[in-house]
């Protein structure tokens, strides 16, 4: 049975704009570039953005330096990000209290797509883009991916490209805007907004960047390391399905029972300097943990030619082992729902956000036990019995972390399944999903890769 979903507008002054967007993502085989064309573009700009990163050790870094005071990693403009101590202490999980480096980058950093009106058919205008961090160079990016310092010129190089058309863009051309988290175990309190717009036939495809269809776009993500991050969660916020008719719960049942998990769990942290972890060692080369689990900080060497700046180094953080993202699907009462889990992450503004039903590094969760190593070890199997809809392995966010790796998967489970939702888990509609991701903070990035893809599975 193909999955269904309803591509409705809610709240968006153009009526016409569910059926705009239904057209581009059944444009499969493309309109203004063909399937053919695009791939030959997307190797021609592989072969064209040379990216060579090489690990330094830390003293080789430029215009970054541990701070004297706090011990932080920081640039010596005060700006782009830095790298701190966290401790933390949560009220529930295997592990209640610990401590580890974090991101600190309190600029909101802007991630749009712009869409345009090509042959009467929407088109994303896509963005070839290298990320020193990315496991195989260049990938399908957004229009516009940008940090605040980067679009304001901190670094003193070549301009962003587009960013005037969203610094700039009219309410009646927006598609979408929200503010969004990044990954709550590895930055503290990181947000993203995340845009789309509709220009005008002006706005013209660069060298390194191309028109392609809401379709064709769904069919990257099924190639592994295609479709970086930040696309996938700008592909997440498109506006979509309404009342969610036929749900287990309504839209104040979920509210609610979000805002109680929020409510309810303790979670404690600190922002320490990063001398002296428990449980982390630094050498001259990373900072990583006694274990050998979890994540190091390293540093590396970055020459590029696409890139505002040819040249620059960095810090990075380098996660151990590759993660699991895993999303139980099951039709009740003939209706598609997600199960989707409150998940509590050190670096979000609030306790919990709605993860994956399963997320996590397999490696990590051996060794901790729980009950996530029991579902971890549980997706195995029903990788063997159940239909899989989608399952393809995508990197985090190259701008940051190295060669961070993560095997996403959609599973419709069957029903021996139970209808029942554990504690602190939730049966959703993907029209709810949807309407979620028109407000902030609710779904964890994680969960938003998947919800592109599943969109990506419905359409």
């Amino acid at each position: 049975m193909p999955l269904t979903t309803g591509l409705g507008v809610l709240g968006h002054a153009d009526p016409t704009l569910h059926e705009r967007l239904a057209q581009s993502a059944r444009a499969t085989g493309g309109v203004a570039t063909s399937p053919e064309r695009f791939e030959k573009w997307f190797a021609e700009r592989r072969a064209a953005q040379v990216h060579e990163v090489n690990r330094i050790p830390f003293a080789q870094l430029r215009n970054w330096s541990f701070a004297e005071d706090s011990g932080h990693l920081v640039h010596d403009s005060g700006r782009f990000f830095s790298v701190a101590g966290l401790k933390v202490e949560v009220d529930e999980g295997p592990v209640l209290q610990w401590a580890q480096p974090i991101i600190l980058q309190r600029e909101i950093g802007l991630l749009g797509i712009a869409v345009r009106e090509i042959d009467g058919v929407l088109h994303l205008l896509m963005q070839a883009k290298a990320e020193p961090g990315n496991p195989n160079g260049v990938q399908l990016s957004p229009t516009v991916q940008a940090t605040k310092s980067n679009y304001t010129g901190v670094h003193r190089g070549r301009n962003v490209p587009y960013v005037e058309h969203f610094a700039e863009v009219e309410p009646r051309r927006v598609i979408a805007d929200v503010l969004q988290s990044e990954h709550g175990a590895w930055f503290y309190r990181k947000r993203n907004r995340n845009m789309v717009i509709e220009v005008g036939p002006d706005v013209e495809a660069g060298d390194d960047f191309c028109w392609l269809t809401l379709g064709q776009v769904q069919e990257q993500l099924r190639i592994d390391h295609r479709v970086n991050m930040d696309a996938r969660t700008v592909l997440s916020c498109l506006p979509g399905a309404g009342n969610g008719e036929g749900g287990l719960h309504t839209e104040t049942e979920i509210l609610s029972w979000i805002t109680s998990n929020q409510a309810v769990h303790d979670v404690d942290t600190a922002v320490v300097g990063l001398r002296d972890l428990p449980g982390w060692q630094q050498s001259d080369w990373s900072i990583s943990h006694e274990s050998g689990l979890f994540f190091s900080v390293t540093a590396v060497d970055v020459v590029a030619n696409s890139r505002e700046v040819g040249g620059w180094t960095q810090p990075l953080l380098e996660p151990h082992g590759v993660g699991t993202a895993a999303l139980l699907v099951k039709r009740l009462g003939g209706v598609l729902h997600v199960l989707l889990r409150a998940r509590i992450e050190p670096g979000y503004i609030d306790a919990i956000e709605l993860a994956p039903t399963v997320q996590g590094t397999p490696e990590n969760h051996a060794q901790l036990g729980g009950t996530v190593h029991e579902q971890l070890l549980d997706i195995e199997r029903r990788l063997r019995t159940d239909r899989v809809l989608f399952d393809a392995e995508m990197s985090e966010e190259g701008g940051r972390f190295y060669h961070s790796r993560s095997r996403y998967m959609i599973i419709e489970v069957g029903e021996d399944h139970p209808d029942e939702e554990p504690p602190g888990f939730r049966w959703m509609t993907l029209p709810q999903i949807t309407w979620l991701l028109q407000h902030r903070h609710y779904l964890n990035v994680q969960a938003r890769s998947l919800i592109a893809c599943l969109h990506a599975c419905a359409d």
